[in-house]
């Protein structure tokens, strides 16, 4: 499986939002439901990312669920940037 995530995301993810989940196993694949991660727990991480990385997500244009991928919000994230 290619691991496609940026390391800042990743960090996030299990540093500032405690995904309990080894570095190694978050692929672009993953989905936030798989980790447990919720629609409460999504938005957490839109905040977490634009105070972190210094972005604005404009409403509407980050459309995350439980069942979208890390490559999901990866892209995101980077177009946002």
């Amino acid at each position: 499986m290619e691991r496609t995530l940026p390391e800042p995301l990743v960090a996030l993810l299990t540093g500032h939002l405690d995904v309990e989940v080894t570095p190694e196993r978050l692929t672009a694949e993953t989905t936030f439901e798989s980790l447990g991660m919720d629609s409460l727990s999504l938005m957490e991480l839109v905040v977490a990312a634009e105070q972190e990385f210094g972005i604005v997500l404009a409403e509407g244009e980050l459309d995350l669920f439980p069942d979208s991928t890390l490559g999901d919000a990866a892209r995101a994230f980077e177009h946002a940037a």
